[in-house]
Parts: C-alpha cells; structure tokens; sequence
C-alpha cells in the first residue's frame, strides 16, 4: 500500500469518528427534554457539523477508493477532497 492510501485511510477514518460523534451528540440532545431550552441553540449548529463532516468522510472516501483500486477518476476524488478540507477549514477555522 502507498504512503498517499494510508494517509487517505487516516484522513477518512478520522473525518467518519467526528461525524458519527456529532451525530450521536445531536440524538443526545433530543432525549434531554429536562433541558430543551439549553440546547435548542446549537441544535442547527450540530447539524451543520455532522453534514459538513459527512460530506468531508464521503470525498475522502471516494479518494481511498479510488487511489486503492487506481480509477481513473481518483483526481476528481482528490479535488473533491482538497476542496471539502478548505470548506471546513474556512468554517471552523477561528477568527479573532
């Protein structure tokens, strides 16, 4: 396996753990009726998370397939990568 396949693994892997954390975050809240109130704010807040890290896992998944099997269209793959990286930096990225 190539160095650039197992990067991708571990950049698909991690992208899936951070989404299926915030997705399972988001389901906790909605079994906490005690304290609705406190969570309805960042109720959209972790929905964006979980559809942009989604999105994230999907392209970094499409790229694994694609350089592990040697498509054709694994550059596509990569740009679709490099481009939901710079979507989540620019969203998450602090601003002071």
């Amino acid at each position: 396996m190539r160095p650039l396949t197992v990067l991708l693994g571990i950049l698909m892997g991690s992208t899936a753990s951070l989404a299926a954390g915030l997705l399972l975050t988001w389901i906790t809240t909605l079994f906490l009726p005690a304290n609705e109130e406190q969570f309805v704010p960042e109720q959209s807040l972790l929905l964006k998370a979980v559809a942009v890290f989604t999105l994230f896992t999907l392209a970094a998944a499409g790229t694994f397939y694609g350089e592990l099997r040697g498509r054709k269209w694994r550059y596509r793959a990569f740009l679709a990568t490099l481009i939901m990286f710079g979507i989540t930096v620019w969203i998450y990225w602090p601003v002071n």
